[in-house]
């Protein structure tokens, strides 16, 4: 009886194998669900959780079994599936992020924008941890931007990163042979320096987006900083949250639930139900739950940088603190 149990998972084998048996291992992506987080009341509170490296780059597990959407993708799908309910009265962007790609980070401030302008409804953000570079890009959108009393904001710059492994090759016999159609087409190439024309180019660049990125934050402070302020502000550096009030860049300092009680005095509800939106079985049993499908790790930043396959990083122009 032993004896032919053991033999089971060998059949089995054979089967999947064999094309007997079919089975995905792979989960399908379920719609987002509402969650009450807190609270009671008719009217909504809407939660919405910024965190980790900001990107366009799909999620999945370890083992690449169970893919998550993108960050930029479940914002969108967050802020339509808002849009359509009557009942979200107000809309708080919990941030802990260092920032992420320049060209995610402008996405979202897009659908924040639009979400805003759209559902006629308060908005406003809160940095738990770090909110920095792209993250703090994204909390431009907000009409208030908060910040819990120890974390960090500003850092608004662009940064382009590489590894020259010239050496390395040289020092191991490996050669390098590129074919190119024009002498700046390996342009940040990793095999080589930067020529001065090429450092010019690539200066050009970062200006252009540090530029975009100066504006955008103007458009929400220009009530209280002059643009010349601003600029000298904006060199990269960043801020306690005491400094960052003191110099304009947030509104106020206080924990989340500061921020939930601003925003019911605001809209002048005693009760309202503070809920957030997530997937299958995802529990969000607090204001300060996060989602772990987004959260990152330093392999997580690499694996972004390279976009999960390329031998080495390739050129990723960021909106990131990266100390």
């Amino acid at each position: 009886m032993i004896a032919g149990w053991c033999r089971f998972p060998v059949v089995l084998c054979i089967l999947f194998l064999s094309g007997c048996v079919n089975v995905s291992v792979i989960q399908p992506v379920t719609p987002l669900r509402q969650q009450v987080v807190e609270g009671e009341g008719h009217p909504k509170i809407l939660l919405l959780n910024i965190s980790g490296f900001i990107s366009e780059r799909e999620k999945s597990d370890r083992l690449k079994l169970q893919k998550e959407p993108s960050l930029v993708a479940e914002i969108r799908e967050t802020l339509q599936k808002a849009e359509r309910d009557a009942d979200i009265a107000g809309l708080i962007i919990k941030i802990n992020s260092p920032g992420g790609t320049v060209s995610a980070s402008d996405i979202i401030y897009h659908e924040l924008t639009n979400f805003r302008t759209r559902k006629q409804v308060p908005v406003y953000a809160c940095i738990t941890g770090i909110g920095t570079s792209g993250a703090y890009y994204i909390a431009a959108a907000a009409d208030k931007v908060y910040s819990h009393p120890n974390a960090i904001t500003g850092s608004i710059g662009v940064i382009a990163l590489k590894f020259n492994i010239e050496g390395l090759m040289e020092k191991l016999g490996i050669q390098n042979e590129t074919i190119k159609s024009g002498d700046k087409k390996d342009i940040f190439s990793p095999f080589r320096p930067l020529t001065d024309e090429e450092q010019t180019i690539l200066q050009e660049v970062i200006d252009d987006l540090h530029t975009q990125f100066v504006a955008v934050v103007y458009e929400q402070r220009k009530e209280i900083l002059t643009m010349q302020d601003l600029k000298d502000l904006a060199d990269g550096r960043i801020y306690t949250a005491g400094s960052a009030l003191k110099f304009h860049l947030i509104d106020d300092i206080g924990y989340m639930d500061d921020v939930i009680s601003d925003m019911k005095t605001s809209l002048d509800l005693e009760n309202a139900r503070i809920v957030s939106y997530r997937r299958g079985e995802e529990y969000s049993g607090t204001i300060y739950s996060s989602s772990p499908a987004h959260d990152s790790s330093l392999m997580d930043l690499l694996g972004d940088y390279t976009d999960g396959h390329a031998p080495l990083p390739g050129v990723s122009f960021l909106y990131l603190w990266n100390p």
